[in-house]
Formats: structure tokens, C-alpha cells, sequence
């Protein structure tokens, strides 16, 4: 059992932010069948499934059938999104038993276009997260700022206009190393993180010891149906095989996955593109820390 399954229904997004690679692989969006066919493999094996790897999920054609499936297979689901195209979708979001969080990544707009007036993009978000606690007070709404820097009043336009419109103060200490969650407003977060390098040959090797999360606590599939262990594995550097074209489980059972979990929770890297992961030593602080 996971605790998420990153489940990418397209690669396709509708900005380029300059925190986000650009996908060497083919453009693709995952059609109804092909959706459903993985769907009945990852839904019992996981808590959550999370919409996306890349990719903006409400740029799918079908978004609201791809809902559909989902709550036909009774599937939690973790929806994150730019927000561009929130009301296009905000009844069917909110009414849904499947959608169980909505992260916003408020830094994409900013970082798209740094120039645009707020309100037009930030009002529908607002309102998104209004109704959504007047019909559906249990749904979690994060309001991701991933871009902390050393200057953090990047974001001072942000924080003064989600106080205006729902009436409180927040409090402008941020620790990304420690708590990175703040709850500001009934199941209203606000997230933040720091921004992190994609994992890639090219960045310089890490060691061959180390633990991650992959094939431990969950694992990607993208568009293509390739499984990777990890959600930031982009252009699927590890292939584990194809959900589309082998059962999950067997791909689950396979020596090279096994290979990999059981070196992550012993903290050994077992493969190289792993060793070439600065992200990993996120976790190896995280246990220092704990220590």
C-alpha cells in the first residue's frame, strides 16, 4: 500500500513556469479507456491518488469524466493545479467525494507573469475556496508558495490580499526547514517550500547512500503509462515498465523495483540517476533532524 500514486493524465500545461523543466518526452494526454485500465491497478493499492506529474490536469479535455472514473472506483484524489482554470471546473471540483485536496501553486501566475494585476487571477481562487467550504467544509485547500527565497517579500502582495478577502492576519515567519504548513482559515493552508533542482545526469553525484520516499511510500505514472519510482523522475530515466501494458503488480514485484525499495530503506542508492538526486538530501536532514 501506497500513500499516494502520482497518476499524470497529461504532460501538457498551459504556462511554462522557470521552476518546471521543460518535458523531453512526447506530448501526451491519457484518454478515458487508458485512464480507467490504470486506474483499476492503482486504486487498491494506494491511499491517494494524486492527478498530476507534470502537466495541468484541468488543461485535460475530459477533466470531468476523468473525475467520473474516479469516484466509480471510490479513489481519493489530491488535485494540483495552477488555477488558471478554476472556474471552469468549480462546481464539479467541489461537488466531487473524490477530490479530497486542491493545491493551488500560487507561484506559478507570479512567475508566468510577473507584471499581471493579482485580482483576476486570485479571485476565482477565492471564490473556489468560499463555496467549497460552505458545501463542503471537510475539503483541504492549500495555497502552495514554493519560491521561498532569502527575500520573502516576493510574496507580500500575495499575503495582503488573502487577508483582505477573508478577514485575518497572517503571521509573515516562515521556516521551510521546519513547519511548512500554516493553517489560516478553516481547511485553508498556506504551503511553502523552497524552490529544489530536478534530478538529473548532468548535476554532480551524490554518494551511493541515502533514502527517498520512492518506491517506499509511492510511485509515478506518466501519461505514457511509464512507472517511475518517483514523482520528480520527469522524463522517466527509470523505467520500471508500463502500466498500460503490464499489470502493476508485476511491475510492482519486478527485481529492479525491488532492488530500489529495499536499497532506500536501507539507505543505499541503488540506482545511479538516484546518486545524481540533490533532492535526497532533503530526507537525510529530515533524519538527522529527528535524531
Amino acid at each position: 500500500m501506497f500513500k499516494r500514486v502520482y497518476l499524470e493524465i497529461s504532460n501538457i500545461c498551459n504556462v511554462q513556469c522557470s521552476f518546471c523543466p521543460v518535458v523531453e518526452k512526447d506530448k501526451k494526454i491519457m484518454d478515458l479507456a487508458e485512464f480507467e485500465t490504470v486506474l483499476k491497478d492503482v486504486a487498491p493499492l494506494t491511499e491517494i491518488v494524486c492527478l498530476h506529474l507534470l502537466g495541468e490536469p484541468l488543461a485535460h479535455p475530459k477533466f470531468s469524466e476523468i473525475l467520473d472514473i474516479c469516484e466509480r472506483y471510490n479513489t481519493q484524489i489530491d488535485l494540483t493545479t495552477n488555477g488558471i482554470l478554476i472556474k471552469r471546473y468549480r462546481e464539479r471540483i467541489i461537488q466531487s467525494a473524490a477530490v479530497r485536496q486542491v493545491n493551488f501553486s500560487i507561484q506559478a501566475f507570479k512567475d508566468n507573469f510577473p507584471e499581471r494585476d493579482l485580482d483576476p487571477y486570485l479571485l476565482p481562487i477565492f471564490e473556489f475556496t468560499k463555496s467549497a467550504h460552505a458545501s463542503r467544509p471537510e475539503l483541504y485547500i492549500n495555497y502552495r508558495l514554493w519560491n521561498q527565497q532569502s527575500n520573502d517579500a516576493d510574496n507580500e502582495d500575495v499575503f495582503q490580499k488573502i487577508e483582505s478577502n477573508f478577514d485575518l492576519q497572517i503571521n509573515r515567519n516562515v521556516e521551510t526547514g521546519a513547519i511548512k504548513s500554516k493553517r489560516i482559515w478553516n481547511k485553508l493552508y498556506l504551503h511553502f517550500d523552497s524552490r529544489f533542482e530536478w534530478p538529473s545526469f548532468s548535476l554532480p553525484h551524490q554518494g551511493t547512500h541515502g533514502r527517498c520516499h520512492g518506491t517506499v511510500n509511492h510511485i509515478g505514472i506518466h501519461a505514457d503509462g511509464t512507472v517511475v519510482p518517483c514523482c520528480l523522475d520527469k522524463n522517466g530515466a527509470i523505467n520500471l515498465g508500463n502500466a498500460k501494458q503490464q499489470s502493476l503488480q508485476d511491475i510492482l514485484n519486478s527485481e529492479r523495483f525491488v532492488k530500489m525499495r529495499d536499497g532506500f530503506l536501507n539507505g543505499v542508492l541503488v540506482e545511479e540517476f538516484c546518486q545524481h538526486c540533490s533532492f535526497i538530501t532533503r530526507f537525510n536532514k529530515t533524519a538527522a533532524a529527528k535524531n
